[in-house]
This record gives C-alpha cells, structure tokens and sequence, in this order.
C-alpha cells in the first residue's frame, strides 16, 4: 500500500511537469485524491476535513458549472508538483553534510547575535526546503531542551525559528505563497515583488528583538562548531542557480511561474543524483507515501478556493469604478483577513485563492503590486503568528511549547505590529499606483 502511494504521488507529480499537455491536470488532480484517500487513516484531522470540504466542492461544481473543475484541477496539479518538487529538493539537502553543519552554526554566540542568526539563517534554509527546515533547525533547539531542560535561551530559539520561517513565504521564489500571488496576478513581476518583500522581512525580523525574553550572560553558546564558507557558498549558490533556473525558463519558454518552480527543484534534485552517482554512491529513491496530509492541505485548500472564487466571479458583470481611497483600504484590509483567518484554523492558500482570484481579476492593473505585497505580508504574518500554521504545530511536536504559547501568545505584539505596518504600506502602494 505505501509503495502504491509513493507511485500515485510521483504521477502526480509528473503531471505537474507535463501539465501542458491535455488532461494531464486532471490526471494530477485525480492522482493526488487517490493519494490522501489510500493515506487516510495515517492523516490528522485538519486534512481529512479540508479534502472532505473539497470534495464537496467538488459535487457542487457538478451540479452549478462543470467548467469550474477543470480550472480548479489546474490548480491542484500545479500547486501539488510544486510541493511535491519542494519537498524531493528538501530530502536531498536534509541528508548534506553541509546544511547539517549551517544549522548546527546558528546557535553560535552571544543572545542578540544568536536570535538574529536562527531567525536570518531558518529564513534562508526555508527558501528550498520549506518546511523541512523548521523540522532541521527544530530537532537541535529540541535536542537543547532536552539536554539543559526549559530556559530563556530555548523559548528565544524557539521565536526566532517560527519567525525566520514565517518571513519566509513573503519573498521565497520557492514558497506557495510567492508562486500563488504571481500566478493571479500575473502582471506583477518577481523582482518588483522582492524590492518591497525582502526589506519588509528582514524589518520584521529585526523588530522581533523587541519581543524575545532577556537572557542571562552565561547562556552564550561556546561549544558550537562553525560552518565554513564553502557551505555557505554551496548553499547559496544552489539557492542561486534554482531562482535563475525560475527566472530562466518562466521568460525563455512563457512557462507559468509555479511549472517553472517545479522543474528547477526537479533539476537540482536530478544534479545531486548524479554527483552521488559519479561518486559511486546510489542514494535510495525517496517515497512519497507519507505525503497525503500535505496533498490534502495543498490540493484541497486549492480546489476549494478556485470553485469559490469561480462562483463568485459568476455573478459579477462589468469593471467597478471604484473611488482610489476605496481601492486602497481593501489592500489595507487584506493582511488582517489573511490573519484572522489564520486564527480561525483556515489555510493560507484558501484566502490566497479566493482574495486574488476575486480582487485580482477586478483589481487595477497599474496597482495589482500593492494587493501583492499584501498577500504574501499577510500570509508571512500568519505563518508564525497563528497557533495553526503546520511549522508551530512542528515546533511544538520538537520542543514541547505549545503552539498558542509559541506562535500567538509570544508574538502577538509583533504580529499586530506587522499588519498595521502592511496596512500601512500596501495602502500607500496601492493609493500611489492607482
């Protein structure tokens, strides 16, 4: 049964990769459903009611339009290879002797320096390993925990991995969030994304130092072995040579941003199989048979945002003419939904549907930057500052925290802060743009 699951994932996955093909979208689509239905006793609660939802999606896009299927099997084909091609890429690195050697030098120094290093240094693994670098850089604040017990120093390693991962999605070219923004809003370009994305991330993480426990002066970590430059480079320039491959082959071939994403991490996967191969190494071939909570998170979230949006795009006729001030307050809105949300236990990627599916289509063309940056700021804010988001249900699963202690309660000040802050900008953007 495992093993029919790993194969039903892989096809879903290669459908994703030929997704230009006709029927392949379905084809993946239905690939990834077999997938969580042969993985349901093993999935937690959350999946199985999002797939639940989505498979009554599914019987009333029967009934009210067919055509809505085919748009919202697209999007799970695109979004499920995108995953599923992040994750192969985050199981290859996990196994390199040089990421183990970065994680393990985060926790180096002195308690500002320390916190700034876990948090800058999670948010550059996370850009190829999505989650997994949450589990990577998670296990060794877990295995502190357990060595010298509960402390201030822990409980600030612990902020600083949930914030670094959470900044994250704002800017990766590898994150759902980015490849999901740029696919509704298609006239909004990666790099005018990041000119606004990236200062924002490095200033939420700088304004975290404001809410992090004292720590006292013997809790300066001596013992820790220091990556080497090489590791750096080599990690960087993998990260490199993935967004140029995204770059590369979205604007030399016109391929969709997502499609793009996928074959750069299939092809940096391919690259350490054969280095491992010229080194008379054989590494196994990594299952997929424990995918299907993810499938069912990504998938689901996705079908069920495109029906919706679908249904309601139905019903309006026409361009609004709306006043610029109006325009402006819905992108200030827009973070704050994607948080409450977030709190209610809805994922990202539904409110990411749904938000630039509606307003994207209706939204100006000249400002379709400024209801970019709020959705990748809203998501990031959500991804550490909401008790649901999968990295603090990991976290917690490591360390023992609680996810409402270590995601809300801890960073509430924070988060609020960012929103406003958001707020703020993406109203500005979008009253300027207009």
């Amino acid at each position: 049964m495992l093993s029919l699951r790993s194969a039903l994932a892989y096809v879903a996955l290669l459908s994703a990769v030929l997704a230009i093909l006709p029927g392949m979208t379905y084809v993946g689509a239905a690939a990834a459903g077999a997938t969580v239905l042969l993985g349901w006793q093993d999935m937690r609660n959350v999946p199985r009611a999002v797939f639940v939802v989505a498979l009554a999606m599914l019987m009333f896009a029967l009934g009210y339009n067919p055509e809505l299927i085919g748009t919202a099997s697209g999007n799970v084909t695109r979004l499920a290879g995108l995953m599923l091609a992040v994750m192969l890429l985050s199981n290859v690195l996990a196994r390199t002797e040089d990421l183990q050697q970065i994680s393990t030098s985060l926790f180096g120094g002195k308690p500002l320096p320390r916190y700034l290093s876990l948090a800058f240094g999670t948010s550059l693994v996370s850009v190829p390993l999505n989650f997994g670098s949450v589990a990577v850089v998670g296990s060794l604040v877990g295995e502190r925990i357990r060595r010298n017990g509960d402390s201030e120093s822990t409980r600030n390693a612990t902020r600083a991995v949930l914030r670094g991962f959470g900044v994250a999605p704002m800017f990766s070219p590898l994150s759902i969030s980015v490849v999901l923004t740029l696919t509704l809003l298609p006239q909004v370009s990666l790099l005018s994304l990041l000119s606004l994305a990236v200062p924002f991330s490095v200033l939420m993480v700088l304004a975290g130092l404001r809410w992090r426990e004292p720590e006292p002066l013997q809790s300066t970590e001596q013992s820790v072995t220091r990556a080497g430059p090489g590791s750096w480079l080599r990690f960087g320039g993998l990260i490199l040579a993935i967004c140029v491959g995204v770059l590369w082959l979205s604007h030399r071939f016109g391929l969709s941003y997502a499609h793009a994403v996928a074959l750069s991490c299939l092809a940096a996967v391919l690259l350490y199989r054969v280095l491992g191969w010229l080194n008379w190494e054989n590494p196994p071939m990594t299952s997929m048979a424990n995918v299907s909570n993810e499938l069912a998170i990504v998938g689901g979230s996705a079908f069920i945002g495109a029906v919706l949006s679908g249904v309601v795009l139905g019903q309006i006729s026409g361009q609004p003419e709306l006043p610029v001030w109006l325009w402006a307050l819905l992108a200030a809105g827009v973070p704050w939904v994607f948080f409450a949300a977030g709190l209610a236990g809805m994922n990202p990627i539904i409110i990411a549907t749904l938000i630039g599916g509606i307003l994207g289509s209706l939204w100006p063309t000249a400002a379709q930057l400024g209801l970019a940056i709020a959705m990748v700021t809203g998501w990031g804010i959500t991804a550490f500052g909401t008790p649901f988001a999968a990295n603090a249900l990991i976290m917690e699963r490591l360390t023992g925290y609680r996810a409402v202690d270590a995601s809300f309660r801890w960073s509430v000040g924070l988060s609020l802060s960012g929103l406003a802050f958001a707020s703020l900008l993406t109203a500005a953007l979008t009253f300027v743009l207009v």
